[in-house]
């Protein structure tokens, strides 16, 4: 089969990025531009010629931009087989002229969505209609007609028209299918949103999900395992989907699962704040007056466990955090942070023996959390569930024991409280001086987990506070942390031997501080 020339091309984007240089390239190789309002206007203003679709179709544009160009004129030409007589007679019979390529992407609704305080009408106003039509039209007719739906692929468009005025079929194939994938991801996405707002709840009767691929690992969590990095359409969060890497070998899959991990927990804490992770547990976390103060107080809770591990910031990563991190005797995995100044990367790609492979990450700045759904996979099926990333209300909570926490115990029950969560279930913090001191994750009994803490922390267990992820189901476990010197405990409460468990609390004169709020991170 002849590749058809490529003579008219119909363009009608929202997103215009790398439009302009794509459309002159175009120009250039003698293919005639037809295009809708904002984007005609877009590429006239750029100094290019363009044919108006109205003027082509004799039909304006109306209500709004709703109607542009679903019209005969515009769909028989993307539609037309070159090699049916019959279909080309008809095109010759009604004056409808061929379209060889489709330039389209689609009006933003995940994006408007995404806002905070969008109403249901301005997502609803969201949804194209001719887009897809056109996509649709242009992917399925790939035999003639060349579909571009992404920036991405306009240099590789351009290369095949400059070199032989056409594109192969083999492109108009690849391009096809990622047109029929953009048209199911965003026909996936309104109906996901639509759902929401239905009466029985928040979750589809079906579920399909997409992604798109970001990047293909080395390897999954062993080796033998194959593993691919896919990212969420439309997130703009500070993220590790949106996030740059500025130094270092790529990425593993491990990599990206503790990165994230340590994210977690420090966006959600306010003052200037650093948190260490290992296989996917925080082993030191703390906030401080400064990066630099914080990262030494995180790092000495586990030293041990520390060497090798993940390190994230909420803050930029300045000069005196990158110094404490480059001492001697230290080897650091990959830190991510908002940002990284020009002095902190020189340090800590310059410095240290490990300085070609640390993983520098720069996400930008924090911006709240993301709502959405967690996703586990079990043998025949799939886990979902709301994100536990909510911020628990302090108001509800309450002291069950005689003895009220100090405010300097307080202060570190609400830090313990908020690692807690991040921490593999049953989990156990010891926090003291806003300062991680002793974990205990992933136990199958409470008092184990209890047991571990105390042993990581050592002596700077006596003055800690004790955060429970669930309740405890025995006092034994407050027995165990007044023997090692903990003060106070904060937990959900919930169990038939509460009453028990506050006694000891009394016996031992701790504090206890009940939230009524479950974490199990299992």
């Amino acid at each position: 089969m002849t590749s058809p020339r490529i003579q008219r091309a119909l363009i009608s984007v929202s997103d215009k990025a790398g439009l302009t240089p794509f459309a002159q390239g175009l120009v250039a190789a003698g293919v005639e531009i037809y295009s809708t309002g904002g984007t005609r206007k877009h590429l006239e203003e750029a100094g290019l010629k363009v044919q108006d679709i109205a003027a082509y179709t004799g039909f304006p544009e109306m209500m709004h931009g709703r109607l542009k160009t679903l019209h005969p004129k515009v769909f028989g030409g993307i539609l037309c087989r070159h090699d049916v007589p019959e279909d080309m007679q008809s095109l010759s019979e009604h004056g409808i002229s061929t379209f060889e390529l489709v330039v389209v992407n689609l009006y933003p609704f995940q994006a408007t969505i995404a806002k905070a305080g969008v109403t249901l009408a301005e997502a609803i106003e969201q949804i194209d209609i001719g887009g897809p039509s056109l996509v649709r039209a242009a992917g399925k007719n790939h035999a003639f007609t060349t579909i571009v739906t992404s920036a991405d692929q306009y240099d590789k468009v351009l290369a095949q028209l400059k070199e032989q005025g056409a594109t192969t079929l083999d492109l108009r194939f690849e391009l096809a299918a990622a047109a029929f994938e953009h048209t199911a991801g965003y026909d996936r996405g309104i109906a996901d949103y639509l759902a929401g707002h239905r009466a029985e709840g928040a979750f589809p009767a079906s579920l399909s999900l997409n992604f798109q691929r970001k990047q293909v690992l080395r390897y999954g969590e062993n080796p033998h395992q194959q593993a691919a990095f896919y990212v969420e359409p439309g997130t703009h969060r500070a993220t590790l989907a949106t996030a740059e890497q500025l130094n270092g070998k790529e990425l593993s899959y491990n990599n990206l699962l503790d990165l994230d991990s340590a994210l977690a927990i420090v966006r959600t804490l306010t003052s200037p704040a650093a948190v260490v992770v290992k296989h996917n547990n925080p082993c030191g976390a703390a906030a401080a007056e400064s990066p630099a103060k914080a990262f030494l107080a995180a790092y000495e809770g586990d030293p041990l466990s520390a060497f090798g591990g993940i390190v994230a910031f909420n803050r930029t990563v300045d000069a005196e955090a990158a110094e404490a991190m480059a001492e001697p005797g230290r080897f650091i995995e990959a830190i991510a942070a908002p940002d990284f100044s020009p002095e902190a990367v020189q340090i800590l790609t310059t410095k240290p023996k490990w300085k070609n492979s640390v993983r520098l990450v720069k996400v930008g700045e924090f911006s709240g959390v993301g709502a959405g759904w967690d996703y586990r996979r079990i043998d025949g099926g799939l886990l979902v569930q709301d994100r536990d990333l909510g911020i628990d209300d302090e108001t509800a909570w309450k002291v069950a024991s005689n003895r009220l926490p100090t405010l300097a115990e307080m202060e570190d029950l609400k830090f313990g409280w908020a690692l807690v969560r991040h921490v593999k279930s049953n989990a156990i913090v010891l926090a003291r001086q806003q300062s991680l001191v002793g974990v205990g994750a992933g136990q199958m009994s409470r008092v184990d987990s209890v047991e571990i803490s105390i042993k990581k922390a050592g002596e700077l267990a006596r003055g800690s506070v004790l955060a429970s992820d669930a309740f405890f189901p025995f006092p034994d476990s407050i027995h165990f942390a007044a023997a090692a010197g903990v003060t106070a405990v904060i937990q959900p409460g919930g169990s038939k031997q509460d009453p028990e468990v506050v006694a000891a609390c009394n016996q031992h004169g701790m504090a206890m501080v009940i939230t009524g709020q479950r974490h199990f991170k299992h």
